[in-house]
């Protein structure tokens, strides 16, 4: 595998439980089965419907793997693995890119896997579909204000918006985002005060955007949020939400809601909110709420 790549939190649980289920094998190989073996063991999120409805046991998974002479190393493990393990991840981190992301997550994972023959050979389709389904299926995350306090930090690129900034905002949305986003951050210019925070760069250019209240006229949801790729992971996304999270509290919000989550994990704290949007930042896969 020729490149690296960053993980979320509970990729690198599944990374994890994978080796060591590898390990306990009698081959000390890790095979793709190991990959679902440690999915199967998040218990939190998606992940742990899937377990539970697919109603697969890691044990007769784990039994089924055979002895291959095809053999390599990964930058991710420690001891070797075979070659559908670096082209799963390869997928993987190809989903990654397609979406526009800049951190792989296990719903990039879990589709490299049901790719994979190894894996799909050994799932019915109901299971497959299940897994799809439950992978990718919309789902709403809450977060609670009542004990938020606004972080100090200096961020003298973050602003709200003014009336004159729809135009350029609305472009560099469509440009860098979707169509559908920059149609529900126009709607939401159609108040007085409209409820957005654009973060610029050094010349003034727009490089992120995120609001609340736009959607569908709902109040207390937040987003569409969004960072211009190049500028992720950098502390933007980080201002931009605790700036919301600040208007809304003072507005009284107690319980602002995150609309339809297509992600696999669901974070209850706004650290955990933060998260989140930081290592998903696609509108393909429903991540943000639509109009």
């Amino acid at each position: 595998m020729g490149h690296s790549a960053k993980f979320t939190d509970r990729m690198l649980s599944i990374i994890k439980s994978a080796e060591k289920e590898a390990r306990m094998s009698d081959f000390n190989v890790i095979h793709p089965v190991h990959l679902l073996i440690g999915c199967l063991e998040e218990r939190g999120g998606a992940l742990g419907e899937i377990s539970l409805k697919c109603n697969l046991n890691p044990g007769l998974l784990s039994g089924a793997v055979q002895n291959t002479q095809r053999l390599t190393q990964s930058e991710f493990f420690s001891i070797p693995v075979t070659d559908e393990v670096i082209d799963i991840f390869d997928t993987a981190i190809a989903f990654m890119h397609r979406y526009n992301q800049v951190f792989v997550n296990e719903g990039h994972l879990l589709k490299a896997l049901l790719a994979d023959s190894t894996i799909s050979g050994r799932l019915s389709e109901d299971m497959k579909k299940t897994i799809l389904t439950l992978g990718t299926s919309s789902r709403d995350m809450i977060t609670h204000l009542g004990s938020y306090t606004f972080p100090q930090m200096n961020t003298p690129f973050v602003r709200k918006v003014h009336q004159g900034d729809e135009r350029e905002l609305a472009d560099f949305i469509e440009k860098n985002f979707s169509k559908e986003w920059a149609h529900t951050i126009q709607g939401g210019f159609q108040k007085e005060k409209p409820s957005i925070y654009i973060a610029c760069d050094e010349e003034g250019r727009i490089i992120g955007f995120a609001a609340f209240d736009v959607c569908q006229n709902k109040k207390g949801y937040f987003g569409p949020m969004g960072v211009v790729k190049n500028r992720r992971v950098k502390g933007i996304g980080n201002a931009l939400l605790h700036h919301c999270l600040k208007d809304m509290k003072e507005i009284g919000y107690e319980y602002p809601l995150l609309e339809e989550q297509g992600q696999l994990s669901f974070m209850r704290k706004p650290a955990g909110l933060l998260s989140f949007l930081l290592y998903n930042q696609s509108p393909e896969e429903s991540f943000f709420p639509k109009t």
